[in-house]
């Protein structure tokens, strides 16, 4: 069964596959990985932010939401469509499917990780791959001020302010034997 607002399967260009123990040091070291990618593919700067925030709301959800001892993660870039996107498979056993949570008090740390990946997003979705989940979002490649969706801007502060990767400077640099 999948889920998510449905999108062609983007034609195959370049494409970077890595694996994450699961875990919270996935997060910071997805989020570094595609940045790093992307940097080497010359996306636009402000989609490889975009493309990071995604990475980092998509791999936490499967750390949190799964019994996941390992995550894998793809980056796929099809030029032709000014497409990217971003796909985070788990290995399941979570009791929930993924899907944006209604606007909370504002009070909660959690809970609007979709919310922000289906508002920054052409389009995203969740399909059951094995006995776990993979889920896809896609980003234009060059100008992710165009997106026909509510802009980050435009969503209520609480939404934005508390994402776990406002602390991306505070990273130590990626080894180049792990980029690849």
């Amino acid at each position: 069964m999948a889920i998510g607002n449905a999108a062609a399967q983007p034609e195959l260009g370049r494409r970077c596959r890595f694996e994450l123990t699961a875990g919270a040091e996935a997060v910071p070291r997805a989020r570094r990985l595609t940045h790093d990618r992307l940097l080497g593919w010359a996306v636009c700067d402000e989609t490889r932010d975009m493309a990071a925030l995604v990475v980092s709301e998509l791999v936490t959800n499967a750390v949190v939401h799964t019994a996941s001892r390992r995550i894998v993660c793809e980056l796929l870039d099809d030029r032709s469509a000014d497409l990217l996107r971003i796909v985070v498979i788990d290995e399941g056993c979570g009791p929930d499917r993924p899907a944006p949570h209604p606007a909370r008090d504002g009070v909660e740390d959690h809970g609007r990780g979709l919310l922000l990946v289906q508002a920054i997003c052409r389009a995203w979705g969740a399909a059951e791959a094995g006995l776990g989940l993979e889920v896809w979002a896609d980003l234009p490649r060059n100008a992710v001020s165009d997106l026909p969706r509510t802009a980050v801007s435009d969503l209520p502060c609480t939404a934005v302010s508390d994402l776990p990767c406002t602390a991306v400077s505070d990273l130590p640099p990626t080894p180049a034997s792990e980029v690849g």
